[in-house]
């Protein structure tokens, strides 16, 4: 267990002593998020924190997972590789979307492929249990690359990504290193120390952003924590006190704010007869700025609400899967509408 820890000191240390001279070499070359009508920061930010919180995590993965185990975790660390290629290359020379959509398929791929990284039962939503192979190699490719997105699509305001990737690595690592898979408590923990270093500089006034890199990083290993909780839930024995049951529910919970705020923007785009990957200020997040919340404030308000469905969720994990995701949907639709409303009243005033 002494290896979690180090992952973590290793990764902050690392992120931390890194940031600085990326800001250097930011600002002399003048590598900045230039700022626009959609955006929510008005001074010119260089995007490059997920260069720090990449070197950060993979050093303290590679340092410190235990040996017998990495075996397992190289092909993670491929994928990973992939993923930082196609985010630095679109934080310094913006892609073409459908060339960034190819490169999170194949690292998609591989980590399904390869890693194993896989989802095989729906655990009786929509009254499926097992899963045939090819629907589950499927269904994991498209959760892999729908997570990536989706840190990325709410990676819009200072803190929000970085904090609500945190709050899944801390509480998914908890799991893992509870019930004895270590290897994955490390992937946790490192890239939580890399968060944790990062925010450090991403704070209002941010001096930082974590960029395409850094979001679509924490978004593939929250994809690989998350489907690996689910099914190696299942694989604990009844009695284990790390068993809980309803795993999706409660990986759902986990990951709430990307998946519903993806799914909330992507639907309301599709009803007003838009293109679904038109950026717009249809985020929640946007619609918390709205009310005249602060970036900290809209932040703090958005992971607290996340950190209190967790609790909730697993409190009632008894109820099944199919009913506590149900909840969910019902809570955040309603929490979305509210805040939508309010937010045009206070505009009109």
């Amino acid at each position: 267990m002494f290896a979690i820890l180090l992952g973590f000191i290793t990764a902050f240390t690392l992120c931390y002593l890194a940031i600085p001279p990326i800001l250097q070499i930011a600002h002399k070359k003048k590598l900045y998020d230039a700022p626009n009508e959609r955006s929510a920061h008005a001074e010119p930010t260089p995007p490059l924190g997920g260069v720090a919180i990449f070197a950060g995590a993979c050093c303290g993965i590679v340092l410190w997972a235990p040996e017998h185990t990495f075996g397992s975790l190289q092909h993670v660390l491929a994928a990973l590789v992939i993923i930082f290629l196609i985010g630095i290359r679109d934080d310094l020379l913006p892609m073409a979307p459908k060339n960034k959509l190819l490169g999170q398929v194949l690292a998609a791929l591989i980590l399904v492929y390869k890693a194993n990284v896989k989802i095989s039962s729906l655990d009786g939503i929509f009254g499926i249990q097992e899963l045939p192979e090819l629907a589950g190699f499927g269904l994991s490719v498209v959760a892999i690359v729908g997570l990536i997105n989706a840190f990325n699509l709410i990676d819009g305001i200072n803190g929000l990504a970085g904090s609500t990737g945190l709050l899944a690595c801390l509480t998914l690592g908890l799991w893992f290193a509870g019930a004895g898979h270590v290897e994955f408590a490390v992937v946790a923990f490192s890239l939580a120390g890399a968060l944790v270093a990062f925010l450090k500089y991403n704070v209002t006034p941010a001096r930082i952003f974590m960029g395409d890199t850094g979001a679509m990083l924490t978004g593939a290993v929250c994809a690989v924590l998350a489907i690996k909780f689910i099914e190696l839930d299942r694989l604990l024995p009844p009695e284990s006190t790390f068993r809980l049951g309803a795993a999706p529910a409660i990986a759902t919970a986990v990951l709430i704010l990307p998946l519903f705020d993806t799914l909330w923007v992507m639907v309301r785009r599709f009803l007003q007869g838009r293109s679904l990957f038109y950026p717009d200020r249809s985020h929640i997040h946007h619609m918390l700025l709205d009310t005249g919340l602060s970036h900290m404030q809209a932040t703090g308000i958005l992971v607290l609400l996340n950190a209190l469905i967790i609790l909730w969720v697993v409190a009632l994990h008894g109820w099944g899967t199919s009913w506590l995701l149900l909840l969910q949907l019902g809570f955040a639709l309603a929490l979305a509408i509210g805040l939508h409303r309010y937010g045009r009243l206070v505009i009109r005033r």
